[in-house]
């Protein structure tokens, strides 16, 4: 699928158009296949069905940080092996659709009503940022070429209310010379695919729960079926249709494993056997990645076939594996608030991150024109650390972007908004079980 992905700093990006350019200052090309992160900061079980058990399960909380984590990392570096090390996305769907199997004890179309009240308003307040920003740099939708310059092409932009399908913006805005990139709205609204895709999975849950519990292995196996038909070119469907379709082909086998997570079907299988089936599917997954690499070579976002072979793999072992915390053991307690914190601000911190990356180049090009980075070897030396530098600068910006709309996931989960909710003076916890239940959904 064509979607347009974060490349490493200083490489050429690929943009959804298929037109290369040459970014300015450097700044990585988003690649909307990576986004990393469900929106689901909601109360996880500690157990699944049949398992027993309430609370927080801090094992799966903290796969979520490190999802999120590795995430801002990939589109910052854009490095090709962080897809195969830890296959983020896969974790975060498989996360999401064990907390969607849970909640589904409850009536199907009250939960799915919950949950977009709980994604919808961090997208709204990010929405009416980026297009606020573009309206002002004078994008017109009526007369957007890629919007077809008619009211109904312009209607699209009613997906950043509800993102049924991929909310539109331009892919070229501003100048080079400018504060951002010219291709800033495209890197922005990268990650927005994540949301049209957990907005489907959980649409479709109900069914895909109802087979699961007839047919669970066929259930569980059709989506990768699927991807071997519409994500290896035997069968193309145009658009962002085809997009969708192998978004949810290419995810929907990690998605399914956290319902047989709940549903405790994975502790059923023999462990050896378990893990020895997904040690092959992994082989197959990088074997069929070798005679089909993309750009930017072992990158799995270029794969589809790969990436859902090799991160259905990864999911199955560490689910398999999967301990039951009620608070993180030895030296991984001194974790505990940065956990805490990522999980109540999941939605958050994805959203906003692409942005904030870009942000950061403003404020050290601020550096030359300081009078002791006057001379050439101070240039230079700036010249070469400039990607180190947006590593450190964008923490305290997305520490900045937490406090200014992370209350927004507070208000949508009908809590108490919160600052900085890390567990402090909670009991260690600050409320996360009161989470969205986001990716990051």
């Amino acid at each position: 699928m064509t979607h347009g992905y974060t490349t490493g700093a200083g490489t050429s990006p690929e943009p959804e158009s298929g037109l290369e350019s040459t970014p300015a200052y450097g700044i990585p090309q988003q690649r909307q296949q990576e986004p990393e992160l469900a929106p689901e900061s909601a109360p996880e079980p500690k157990k699944g069905k049949g398992a027993g058990g309430g609370g927080r399960d801090r094992y799966l909380d903290l796969l979520r940080t490190i999802a999120l984590v590795r995430v801002v990392i990939y589109h910052l570096f854009g490095w090709a092996w962080l897809s195969v090390l830890f296959p983020s996305m896969g974790v975060m769907f498989a996360l999401a659709g064990s907390l969607m199997a849970r909640s589904l004890n409850r009536p199907a179309l009250g939960v799915i009503r919950g949950r977009l009240r709980r994604l919808l308003p961090p997208l709204w307040a990010f929405g009416a940022v980026v297009l606020v920003m573009m309206f002002g740099m004078g994008w017109n939708p009526l007369k957007d070429p890629d919007m077809g310059g008619t009211w109904w092409g312009a209607a699209k932009i009613l997906d950043y209310l509800v993102p049924f399908g991929a909310p539109p913006y331009p892919e070229h805005l501003g100048s080079e010379s400018g504060l951002l990139e010219s291709t800033w709205a495209d890197q922005a609204a990268g990650p927005l695919w994540y949301l049209r895709a957990y907005l489907w999975f959980v649409i479709a849950s109900p069914l895909l729960l109802w087979a699961f519990r007839r047919v669970p292995w066929a259930t569980l196996l059709a989506p990768l079926a699927l991807t071997a038909v519409v994500g290896t070119g035997l069968v193309t469907i145009p658009g962002e249709t085809g997009n969708a379709v192998s978004d949810f082909a290419v995810y929907g086998g990690c998605w399914v494993l956290g319902f047989a997570h709940h549903e405790g079907v994975l502790k059923k299988v023999p462990r050896y056997l378990a893990v020895s089936g997904a040690t092959l599917i992994m082989g197959f997954g990088l074997w069929w990645a070798s005679g089909h690499l993309g750009p930017d070579g072992w990158d799995l976002n270029d794969i589809p076939l790969a990436q859902a072979t090799w991160s259905f793999g990864i999911v199955v072992i560490l689910l398999q594996y999967a301990p039951s915390w009620q608070q993180l053991p030895g030296r991984l307690a001194k974790w505990d608030k940065l956990v805490t914190l990522s999980n109540n601000r999941a939605v958050t911190i994805y959203l906003w991150h692409n942005l904030l990356i870009m942000a950061t180049v403003p404020i050290i090009d601020q550096l030359y024109s300081l009078p002791f980075m006057e001379s050439d070897g101070a240039t230079a030396f700036l010249d070469k650390t400039d990607t180190f530098l947006m590593f450190l600068l964008i923490w305290p910006l997305i520490a900045v972007a937490i406090l200014a709309f992370g209350w927004i996931e507070d208000i949508a989960a009908k809590r108490r908004p919160r600052l900085w909710p890390n567990g402090v003076g909670k009991g260690g916890s600050d409320g996360v079980g009161g989470g969205r239940s986001r990716r990051r959904d």
